[in-house]
């Protein structure tokens, strides 16, 4: 059955090109051997069955928890978190599914890096900068305990907020570097700040050029913001 990064690319979330290995994975006791072009893993307790295989677009394949995980060492680093990410993002899987399939590779290579990956995005976060946002920037003194893609309705409409700091009645944005520069994307954007207003929360947005160029600043202009937005106690 496909597996590893040619599973990865059937379930289409990495692109592969003509010359790729062809990786399939079979029971350690069968007969198959790798050959030029083709690399065969041998697996221990494999039952090549539901739960551990699926049939997608014809073709026997790992489940993608495991193509997830067994692919992660095989990427090179700048390209490792955009296929998990997206997945749970397009609700193929979970953090939680992932967790569980990576307690399987106990000696997986760089498995911390998976490992905090899948705690930031059950926490919340859903892209490489609101990973960086969260541990770089909104954390430490003074920061409250954000909620991460609170889901919000104004009328009919239904919106979720990358941070929201529910005391203060704060939405903080981050922008990423491609879309948002968009003239089109940005009329969305103005739209949504504006409903958002209707019941009172101030959306705050932050590009991708300040996060990671001025966090320091960007981190005390939130705490004033928040300081400002604060409900009067007493």
């Amino acid at each position: 059955m496909l597996s590893h990064l040619s599973a990865l690319g059937w379930w289409g979330l990495h692109r592969q090109v003509t010359g790729d290995l062809l990786h399939l994975s079979a029971p350690a006791s069968a007969g198959l051997r790798s050959r030029p072009g083709v690399v065969v893993h041998r697996r221990q307790g494999l039952i090549l069955e539901p739960p551990q295989v699926v049939i997608r677009r014809g073709l026997p394949t790992i489940r993608l928890e495991q193509a997830l995980v067994d692919s992660w060492p095989m990427l090179p680093a700048s390209e490792q978190r955009a296929p998990v990410i997206r997945a749970v993002n397009d609700r193929l899987t979970t953090p939680e599914r992932l967790r569980v399939a990576l307690t399987g590779v106990p000696k997986l290579d760089d498995r911390a890096a998976l490992r905090t990956l899948l705690r930031r995005l059950a926490e919340g976060c859903r892209s490489p900068l609101e990973i960086w946002g969260h541990e770089h920037v909104f954390i430490g003194p003074g920061m409250p305990a954000f909620h991460r893609q609170t889901r919000v309705r104004v009328g009919r409409r239904s919106m979720y907020l990358d941070l929201f700091a529910e005391r203060e009645r704060v939405n903080i944005e981050l922008d990423g570097a491609t879309t948002h520069g968009e003239p089109r994307q940005r009329e969305i954007d103005l739209r949504r700040d504006a409903l958002l207003a209707t019941i009172g929360i101030l959306v705050v947005r932050f590009s991708h050029r300040r996060l990671v160029h001025e966090a320091g600043d960007v981190r005390r202009e939130t705490l004033a913001i928040l300081a400002r937005r604060a409900p009067p106690t007493g």
